[in-house]
C-alpha cells in the first residue's frame, strides 16, 4: 500500500503520526511524507537554521524508516495567504505518487498553517481527480490541535485508533531529533507528554498505546 503523509510543518509528520509511520513500514507498505513549508524563528527565517532542521527531519526520516521524503519549502506563518500555493505543488506530487491512504492535519488546530494546509489539501484531494485514495485520515498535532478554543466546528474528535504499541518508542526517538521544537514536561510536546496521549488515546480503543485519527473519507470497493 503507498501512504501520503502531509504535514505542515518539520515534527508535525512524528507528532501527528509518528507511531503509524512506524507501524506501517514495518508492515512492508511505502511511506511518503511531504513537509508544506520551511521554518520561521521568533517569526524570522534563518537560512542556516533552517537547513539545520532539515536535517533533523532527514535523521527522524531514518529512525522512522519511511521511504521518500518532499520539502515544498513554502512561507512558513503565511501558508494562509495563498492557497493556490499549496495546492500546485501538492497536487503534482499526488497525482505522481497517486496514494492509496493520506494522513492529513485536522482541520481545526490552532495553528493558521495546518488550517491552511487543510484547506488546500480538500481541493487536491477531491474524489473526483483522486479516485486511487481509499482512505483519508487526520491527525492531532499535540500544542496545536488541543490548543484550539471549545468550539464545536474546531473539536478534534477521533474515530479511527492505530495500535503503536511497538512503535511509540521510534516516534519518542524521532521527536528527539527536532531540537528546536521539543520541550519540557508538561508542554505538550514533552516526552513525557506524548507518552501521556498515547496512552489515553490507547485507554479509548482498550490498546496500551495508541495514535487517533479522525477519518475524513473511506471509500471501499
Amino acid at each position: 500500500m503507498k501512504i501520503l503523509v502531509i504535514a505542515p510543518h518539520m515534527d508535525d509528520e512524528v507528532l501527528g503520526c509518528g507511531g503509524t509511520i512506524a507501524r506501517y513500514v514495518k508492515e512492508g507498505h511505502e511511506v511518503h511524507v511531504v513537509i508544506i513549508a520551511h521554518r520561521i524563528y521568533d517569526h524570522h527565517f534563518d537560512s542556516a537554521e533552517y537547513e539545520r532542521e532539515k536535517k533533523c527531519t532527514v535523521y527522524a526520516k531514518e529512525i522512522l524508516g519511511y521511504q521518500d521524503l518532499t520539502f515544498l519549502n513554502l512561507n512558513d506563518e503565511r501558508l494562509d495567504a495563498c492557497l493556490q500555493d499549496i495546492i500546485i505543488p501538492l497536487e503534482k506530487l499526488v497525482q505522481d505518487f497517486q496514494p492509496e491512504w493520506v494522513f492529513l492535519c485536522h482541520r481545526g488546530d490552532n495553528n493558521q498553517d495546518h488550517r491552511a494546509v487543510f484547506h488546500a489539501a480538500r481541493v487536491v484531494l477531491r474524489q473526483t481527480v483522486t479516485p486511487f485514495i481509499k482512505k483519508i485520515l487526520c491527525y492531532e498535532v499535540p500544542s496545536s490541535t488541543e490548543q484550539s478554543p471549545p468550539f464545536p466546528e474546531d473539536a478534534f474528535i477521533p474515530n479511527v485508533y492505530v495500535n503503536i504499541e511497538k512503535t511509540l518508542a521510534k516516534k519518542i526517538t524521532a521527536m528527539k531529533c527536532y531540537d528546536t521544537e521539543k520541550r519540557t514536561y508538561p508542554h505538550p510536546r514533552s516526552k513525557e507528554a506524548l507518552e501521556i496521549t498515547a496512552k489515553k488515546r490507547g485507554i479509548e480503543a482498550a490498546y496500551i498505546v495508541a495514535e487517533a485519527f479522525v477519518l475524513y473519507r473511506e471509500r471501499t470497493d
